[in-house]
């Protein structure tokens, strides 16, 4: 079998298709080294600025202590009755919750890499209503009021950009740092609330919040509204809960949020629930993600391109070297190489083209030296330009890359049967081991 011509060609050039799976391996491993590099430098500027914040509250924190009668023994086994005092906190959810917000968009550059930060300009209004009790099952008598406070929480206290003044029921607070003990923000400590009367509380205060890539808020009101614009173009929203509605085009997006307890499933004092909804401002483009789905094709390419060398042996009676084969394999190689380095100094789409015609016209100069023949080697050329236009489309379309992907596939295969239907391959055998 291996003194079959056609059978030992076929063989070089499918092992030599599977060398070739080295070098684009290892542009691969690039790949992920220059992403995780650019993930190391948006932590490092996240470090001293912000990273991605989530926005919980407000609330109203009330601490008690709770008294429960119970029976002890003494050092006689004599059973006595007692009062036992336990410390206590609820969280009381806002009745209504709105947020109104603008959101510009600076980019931090380090080196080559580049990281995303917002900057929110946002005013939160709203009501409380604390019921009699605090809305605690238990007899009045058995609740001592300790404190009340004021608190919002953020996920990274670093990026508040203002000193806020809350309005409460017409009176002004200043807020301090921290959230009373119950994580990162800022809270604004009240007097404590009898518990026999029922209280209810308007605020509005001011957020300047800055913060890297994402913005999510936790809908703690019983209904919980919010409104966002910002000229940054490319947002992606996420989360629990989708904007009732929005608007997205090339001067920036609006988006509104409409969020109940019903859909939430929490009662309005059911505290913090893990639900949030969330926008991204993401870069339009990924070149790291691009360019690791562009070596996924690489085979692909080689392999078309190696079948197409072979069919021109085959129909054209030309002999082509298998180093000639593993030459413009390199070639090929080297255009994925190309755009990684390129599209990180440049719009991907210009490195795109760059790196395209620069190894086509290299395998058609090539080519045309091996063939002798500058039309035949400026067809080839062309085809290769045909394969990239191709691969961006694949690119571009992320939804419809595997039917594209088959497509191409089918009509490469489509074309070789096509064209030796007629082909007599025992002939082609005899005629090989004459020459």
């Amino acid at each position: 079998m291996l003194r079959n011509p056609v059978f030992s060609k076929v063989l070089m050039v499918c092992l030599l298709a599977l060398f070739l799976l080295i070098p684009l391996g290892m542009i691969q491993s690039k790949i992920s080294e220059r992403q995780m590099l650019q993930h190391q430098v948006q932590q490092d500027i996240a470090r001293s600025a912000s990273g991605p914040q989530t926005i919980s509250g407000p609330y109203l924190l009330l601490r008690y202590k709770l008294r429960e009668r119970t029976t002890i023994k003494d050092s006689n086994s004599i059973e006595r009755a007692a009062i036992v005092e336990s410390a206590q906190e609820t969280l009381i959810a806002p009745r209504n919750l709105k947020i109104d917000g603008d959101a510009d968009v600076e980019t931090r550059s380090r080196g080559i890499y580049q990281a995303r930060l917002f900057n929110l300009h946002g005013n939160l209004a709203g009501d409380f209503v604390v019921p009699v009790g605090y809305g605690i099952n238990k007899p009045l008598g058995d609740i001592v009021p300790i404190s009340a406070d004021f608190v919002l929480k953020v996920s990274d206290s670093r990026g508040i950009r203002n000193v806020p003044v809350l309005t409460l029921n017409g009176n002004r607070f200043e807020f301090a740092p921290g959230s009373s003990g119950v994580g990162n923000g800022m809270h604004v400590s009240l007097q404590k609330l009898d518990v026999a009367e029922s209280h209810a509380f308007k605020f509005d205060f001011p957020l300047e919040l800055q913060g890297m890539t994402t913005l999510a808020v936790t809908p703690s009101g019983n209904n919980t509204e919010m409104s966002l614009k910002s000229p940054w173009p490319h947002p992606s929203f996420g989360g629990g809960f989708l904007p009732r509605t929005r608007s997205v085009d090339a001067k920036g997006f609006s988006a509104q949020w409409l969020v109940t307890n019903l859909a939430r499933n929490t009662s309005a004092q059911g505290g913090e629930g893990n639900d949030t909804f969330s926008v991204d401002f993401i870069d339009p483009i990924n070149i790291y993600m691009l360019s690791e789905r562009a070596v996924k094709y690489g085979v692909l390419f080689v392999v078309l391109v190696f079948t197409s060398f072979f069919m021109f042996e085959v129909l054209r009676s030309l002999r082509i070297h298998p180093m000639q084969y593993m030459l413009v394999g390199l070639a090929m190689a080297m255009f994925f190489l190309l755009i990684i380095s390129l599209s990180e100094h440049m719009p991907f789409l210009t490195a795109y083209v760059i790196a395209g015609a620069a190894c086509s016209a290299l395998i058609g100069i090539y080519l045309a030296g091996v063939l002798k023949n500058r039309k035949l080697a400026l067809s080839f050329s062309g085809g290769i330009s045909v394969l990239y236009a191709v691969l961006y489309g694949v690119l571009q379309s992320e939804d419809n890359a595997l039917l594209m992907g088959t497509v191409l596939m089918f009509a490469a295969l489509a074309a070789v049967m096509v064209l030796t239907r007629r082909m007599d391959w025992y002939g082609l055998n005899t005629t090989q081991n004459e020459v």
